[in-house]
């Protein structure tokens, strides 16, 4: 059951936090739409990154932008073991391995595949929950659904959009195939994908692969050069264009 536990509006942007229940526990979310929406609009699913949560500060300028500028609404919610969500031993142990890893400069690859198979595992079946709840309201309906997602959005996004065939197009990037491959040859969607050229965390030889495996007959990549952290803000720019072409 979907619950609304509180609403705000500012710059034309209505905010609505909630919860949704579910087989795992309570998903806490947030839906942003243009103020006084009716009728149905497309919906975009945001992933955020890894350590953040919903109200991350790039997901929420992000949402903002996107129903501000392209009349979307926007969903987010607290992947599994982040945000305000509990976190079981087995995540607790993949997360401090990881991290151990990353500060000993060690190769954390085959710990953050480990730890993504782990979270989408759950995450998957939360989304697609919240796709159904969140398409039942009266100005949401049943349109188009697009899903943005770059690091852990991404290594979650890939299995859920090619599980899920609402959605059409998709904005990924900044993660690679170890866990991901098979997944990502489902995928057919209209895609743009992103690639730091520096990237200290995913190598850009496993971003590449990744991007190669996608089956999508339309695929565009965007390398930029820089590290994880700074993919550019202009990019920002192309995923509206981009939704705008294929959800409206």
């Amino acid at each position: 059951m979907l619950r609304f536990i509180s609403q705000s509006s500012s710059e034309g942007v209505t905010e609505q936090s909630f919860t949704l229940s579910s087989s795992f526990d309570d998903i806490p979310g947030v839906l942003w739409s243009p103020d006084a929406a009716t009728g149905t609009r497309p919906l975009i699913v945001i992933g955020h990154g890894g350590g953040q949560h919903k109200k991350a500060p790039g997901v929420e300028a992000r949402a903002r932008r996107f129903v501000a500028e392209g009349g979307f609404a926007v969903v987010a919610v607290d992947s599994p073991a982040h945000g305000g969500r509990p976190q079981s031993e087995e995540h607790s142990r993949l997360i401090a391995e990881m991290r151990a890893r990353f500060q000993t400069g060690g190769d954390a690859t085959p710990v953050l595949a480990e730890l993504h198979t782990l979270i989408a595992g759950q995450s998957v079946p939360e989304w697609r929950a919240v796709l159904d709840a969140v398409q039942e309201l009266d100005h949401i309906g049943t349109g188009p659904v697009g899903y943005w997602g770059v690091s852990l959005g991404c290594a979650l996004g890939v299995p859920f959009v090619a599980a899920e065939p609402r959605v059409r197009a998709a904005v990924l990037g900044l993660s690679g195939a170890e866990n991901a491959a098979e997944a990502a040859e489902q995928i057919t969607v209209p895609l743009e994908f992103l690639v730091q050229w520096d990237d200290e965390m995913v190598p850009r030889a496993a971003g590449l692969a990744l991007f190669d495996r996608f089956g999508s007959a339309e695929k565009t990549l965007h390398a930029n050069p820089g590290r994880h952290h700074e993919v550019p803000l202009f990019e920002m720019d192309s995923s509206l264009r981009f939704f705008a072409r294929h959800l409206n």
